[in-house]
């Protein structure tokens, strides 16, 4: 398939990436909203957060498994109607433990239709176009930060947090019908062999890459987790203004989604390198530039385009590494992910509760950063002892 016939697969895979994203990040800004009408307390409607992240890890490899033996297209459609499902559960949950249910059956869908859906998006394009195509797809996961969970959040403060999810439920429809209209069947994307799959976690060099994907963006949510109380008690960001500056970041995102996935397609493995040391400079610089309301503005700016630059090269790497069984370990890469955000968080909020300041909750992330950089030079050295049959970018 050319470049011009599968824009609008991957824009229909875009699209689901928007939905799937919305539902995972509003719920932070409805959280009074939610407790309110629930009758919990701010700390339990948190932990609605955390339900969805446990979500996706264990449906990542459970929905994987299921799924391996259908064709793909009609797995993605199976887990959007998860989606559909779960959100419209939320919609309507008439307490706290249903909402909690209802948010993890809505992110089982999660890990499986990423990791799925950036084995799709590579096949639809030519080899040297994969990483674009991956990048694209997770652009709609970095538009819902900058659209739909400022958008949602206002919907659900003007209407109730339940006409959120109505309407995340509907974009879930709307998904799914362009997944039927404009994704092709792919019969020569062999269903995955389940035993195929599992042995390829065998590998080191797989392992290693879901390692660097903890390590790498782990550090992004070491302290992204607490940018609001710090833009607001260290920079001087006023509450009002602080919704403004996440947009800005979330700018940042989209621009560095698409720069990451033009330079894993260029050179993968240096791309990423120089990405992680931009990174980790930016978070070791925000623990001073913090105390600047404009420095910290700045940085928070170009920390977003260097944090989503990661994903498509991390994301890429995890499929290069699978070589002929790529759908599980990309799946787990999902995971991955969701295992950095909630390890970075806790690493944030460990740092916090043992006395130290903000400007360390940003070193400490610059810390872990540096492992996954190291994760990702410990790859490189492997690969040049042992080297790939499939190999095709420069290391």
């Amino acid at each position: 398939m050319n470049s011009s016939s599968s824009r609008l697969p991957l824009l229909a895979l875009a699209v689901a990436a928007f939905a799937i994203g919305t539902t995972e990040f509003v719920i932070m800004g409805l959280l009074p909203e939610v407790a309110t009408d629930l009758k919990v307390s701010i700390p339990s409607a948190g932990m609605l957060v955390s339900g969805y992240a446990l979500g996706v890890a264990v449906g990542a490899p459970l929905l994987a498994a299921l799924t391996a033996t259908m064709e793909r297209k009609h797995a993605l459609l199976l887990l959007m109607g998860l989606f559909i499902l779960g959100n419209a559960l939320c919609a309507i949950a008439p307490n706290y433990d249903i909402l909690m249910v209802a948010r993890v059956v809505a992110a089982f869908c999660h890990g499986s239709f990423f990791g799925i859906g950036a084995v799709v998006a590579a096949h639809l394009v030519p080899a040297n176009q994969r990483a674009r195509a991956i990048a694209l797809m997770f652009a709609g996961l970095t538009l819902a930060n900058v659209l739909g969970v400022p958008f949602g959040t206002f919907l659900g403060q003007w209407a109730g947090w339940r006409s959120t999810f109505w309407a995340v439920t509907g974009l879930g429809v709307i998904a799914a019908l362009g997944v039927v209209r404009f994704v092709p069947s792919l019969p020569d994307l062999k269903a995955p062999d389940m035993r195929r799959e599992l042995r390829v976690l065998r590998e080191p060099q797989a392992l290693i890459a879901l390692g660097m994907t903890v390590l790498g963006f782990g550090g992004v949510f070491t302290v992204f987790t607490y940018i609001a109380p710090i833009l607001q008690e260290q920079s001087h960001v006023s509450p009002h203004w602080t919704g403004a500056v996440l947009i800005l970041f979330g700018i940042g995102t989209t621009i560095g989604n698409m720069l990451g996935g033009r330079l894993a397609d260029w050179k993968l493995m240096p791309s990423l390198m120089g990405i992680l040391v931009v990174l980790t400079a930016l978070l070791v610089a925000f623990a001073w530039t913090m105390h600047s309301t404009i420095a910290s503005i700045v940085t928070v700016f170009l920390w977003g385009i260097a944090a989503f630059a990661t994903i498509a090269p991390l994301q890429s790497r995890v499929v290069h590494v699978a070589g002929d069984a790529p759908n599980l370990a990309s799946t787990l890469n999902i995971a991955a992910f969701n295992l950095g955000n909630a390890g970075g968080a806790w690493l944030g909020g460990a740092v916090l509760a043992a006395g130290y300041s903000m400007p360390a909750v940003s070193l400490t992330g610059a810390a872990v950063t540096v492992a996954g950089l190291l994760a990702t030079m410990a790859s490189i050295a492997l690969e040049r002892r042992r080297p790939m049959t499939s190999v095709t970018e420069g290391a």
